[in-house]
């Protein structure tokens, strides 16, 4: 079967990230130079199969984006095929524009297609395979680094090194005004960001989704700083953090329970808390996509590199179904269906955890 493969193509799901055209670029220049294939690339994530738009892929065009953040393919969260959103009549409903999705694929003659992208565009990438035998590979990608199935995504470590930049600019505007800080950072329901980032910027207070946190607890923490003469203090909180006995904080509350609630706004409220209480004065920085943006590090090309490679090689070797992943230091793989469902969490009483309690930081607990 092998040797009729011919036209791959090649799509990037879900938020962008560092490190996507590393995979890019290491997959075409691998189905080029070792297998003579040809890349076809769909722009926006599924939506490009939808609506039949695509770049061809050559060694030439992936020339110098090694180093580009983002995507030259663009990306989409909102592209899901089997549950496309319209608006009729005033209100929004949802319709299966998956048939038109496996036309493209049909009429360009795309043998495989290898998908890039995070727990959701795996599980539409499954269901393509399921219901109309679609010959896909799977690349995990995600800044939260929450994928049960491989030990680091790319993009994670991009993403800690620009919270923990933040945190080093935070702390000397904190000591210059005896003021605590609040830094929001992303991660959804998991806490890998704000753990890493909080332990690698010396943070005083890390708050994460794992461990809810107790207010009097932070609050305790930071008045005792003070009182042995550290007049500033440094939180960093997730997204996707909340108080005991309480809930995730919401953009959108209107959606909660849905696909489609957005998860921020709770490092301005803690801050409020904290000023109220303290009365110590507090500021919030919400970091928001900027964890998204800029050049990868080097770890991110690297690891994108490798993933790209082995996403080719997998359709080489006829793995479709699988998901490439990051275990051991190695690349591997795994079948798709046992690789989404379920977050990677935090472990509370981890060695993580543990390591950053043994150097004094509170986690509200």
């Amino acid at each position: 079967m092998t040797k009729q493969i011919k036209t791959i193509g090649i799509l990037t799901g879900g938020g962008d990230c560092p490190g996507l055209n590393a995979v890019i670029r290491a997959a075409v220049l691998t189905a080029s130079n070792d297998y003579g294939w040809i890349m076809v690339g769909f722009l926006d994530g599924f939506e490009g199969l939808m609506d039949e738009r695509y770049i061809n892929l050559t060694p030439k065009s992936v020339r110098g984006i090694l180093p580009q953040g983002g995507t030259i393919l663009g990306s989409s969260n909102k592209g899901n095929p089997f549950e496309w959103r319209v608006k009729e009549d005033g209100e929004l409903r949802t319709v299966d524009r998956s048939e038109k999705a496996v036309e493209t694929l049909n009429g360009l003659g795309i043998d495989a297609l290898i998908a890039i992208g995070g727990d959701g565009t795996m599980a539409v990438t499954k269901i393509f395979m399921d219901r109309y035998d679609i010959k896909a590979i799977g690349v995990p990608k995600t800044i939260d680094n929450d994928l049960k199935a491989t030990e680091v995504t790319f993009g994670f470590a991009t993403a800690v090194v620009t919270a923990t930049e933040a945190i080093d600019k935070l702390h000397t505007t904190a000591a210059s005004h005896h003021r605590a800080m609040v830094l929001e950072v992303m991660g959804r329901y998991v806490g890998w960001i704000a753990l890493e980032s909080g332990v690698a910027g010396g943070a005083d207070v890390i708050l994460i989704p794992e461990i809810p946190y107790d207010i009097d607890i932070v609050c305790d923490k930071i008045m005792r700083r003070r009182s042995r003469g550290s007049n500033f203090s440094i939180v960093v909180i997730a997204e996707g953090a909340r108080e005991k006995g309480g809930d995730v904080t919401l953009l959108n509350p209107e959606l909660k329970g849905t696909i489609h609630e957005k998860l921020g706004g709770v490092g301005i409220r803690i801050a409020h808390q904290i000023e109220e209480k303290t009365g110590m004065e507090t500021r919030a920085t919400v970091l928001g996509h900027l964890q998204r943006g800029g050049s990868p590090c080097s770890f991110d090309r690297y690891l994108g590199t490798r993933l790209g490679k082995a996403a080719v090689d997998l359709v080489h070797d006829e793995g479709f179904g699988r998901m490439i992943c990051y275990r051991g230091g190695q690349i591997t793989s795994m079948p798709i269906a046992d690789a989404i469902g379920g977050f990677k969490a935090v472990d509370p009483a981890g060695e993580s955890v543990k390591t950053a309690e043994s150097l004094g930081v509170s986690f509200g607990r």
